[in-house]
């Protein structure tokens, strides 16, 4: 592939009291991601530079002001340095105002040079929610900051692991407030969205698995009445606008079953039940996709890691699948087929 028909990946730095530096600097030493894109790390260049000798890294650093200067060169990662850390207050594992600060500037700048066409895409490391909000930026995380950024307020997430592919109706909301919006017009949101992003990883007629609320699915309404009342209506009305979509079906099954490749995706209610599901196939292999934005985001699946800060012992490999996904979807523009 010719280098300038590679994507342009921002690459945000995370916490910078957490691992988010050392992984960039682990990560882009595999050749194969220099084959998908080019990356640009959003960050601080002390940092990075810190990261680098943590890691015993062999890469280089080259610190720009702007996309235009960057040369995606092999071997040299281009950091766009916002000079936002002061090392010597820096404190790798901690909860630290500076920190979250520096974070959401991250994520806001990514986000800028991608509304503006700049770069083509986003990868977000982990940020600290508590340091984000001791900062005065009060989100529930990533999904919320990037919504309110793109003034998407419908954005949900994805979680890809492995052949599991898992949206959510609601995310990091309290679980009584999670049961109030299983609602027919949500559910038929996030199965669009769904609906497009797998169309985007190439699938040309998703089938889409949609998960019950309560234990058995209600078992016809023995044990709760919202499969009738609420998530069975949105899957008819999916399938009557041309989705392909099945279900409600226990959610204690539904998601082996689609980890065997009888689903192309499937919806969860809410956001733990989504989670574990994915996470149990291992927190280094997925992928976090923000679903509803009008650019593409995707991000690790694990947090800051501050126990390991410092230790140059994180794993890279769920950076690693979210650049690959990143590239992925960049080079595969699908509008969406809900009418």
């Amino acid at each position: 592939m010719n280098t300038l028909d590679k994507p342009i990946l921002a690459i945000t730095m995370g916490d910078a009291a957490g691992t988010g530096a050392e992984i960039i600097s682990k990560a882009f030493v595999e050749e194969k991601l220099a084959a998908r894109c080019r990356p640009l790390v959003i960050g601080d260049l002390q940092v990075m530079q810190q990261a680098l000798g943590f890691t015993d890294s062999p890469l280089k650093l080259r610190g720009v002001q702007s996309v235009s200067e960057a040369k995606f060169e092999e071997g040299t990662l281009d950091v766009l340095d916002l000079d936002n850390i002061d090392l010597t207050k820096l404190r790798l594992g901690a909860v630290d105002a500076m920190c979250g600060q520096a974070a959401y500037e991250y994520v806001k700048k990514a986000t800028e040079l991608n509304l503006s066409g700049e770069v083509d895409g986003i990868v977000t490391s982990a940020l600290n929610k508590e340091a984000m909000n001791k900062a005065g930026h009060h989100y529930d995380g990533h999904t919320g900051l990037l919504a309110e950024l793109c003034e998407r307020p419908g954005a949900t997430m994805m979680l890809a692991a492995e052949k599991l592919r898992v949206s959510h109706v609601s995310t990091h909301v309290p679980l009584v407030e999670a049961i109030r919006r299983v609602r027919p017009e949500r559910i038929l949101k996030v199965i669009e969205l769904t609906d497009e992003a797998i169309r985007r990883l190439g699938v040309e007629k998703p089938h889409i698995a949609v998960a019950g609320l309560n234990p058995h699915a209600g078992e016809n309404g023995l044990f709760g009445d919202e499969e009738i009342t609420y998530i069975t209506p949105a899957i008819e009305e999916a399938n009557r606008r041309g989705f392909h979509v099945s279900g409600p079906y226990p959610g204690d099954t539904v998601f082996f079953r689609a980890n065997q490749g009888e689903f192309d995706a499937t919806v969860a209610m809410f956001h733990d039940q989504g989670h574990v599901a994915a996470k149990m196939l291992g927190i280094w292999k997925g992928v976090n996709v923000t679903l509803g934005l009008p650019i593409i985001r995707t991000s690790v699946e694990h947090g800051t890691n501050f126990d390991m800060a410092g230790t140059g012992k994180s794993d890279p490999r769920s950076l690693i699948e979210a650049v690959k996904l990143a590239s992925q979807l960049a080079a595969n523009p699908v509008t969406s087929s809900l009418s």
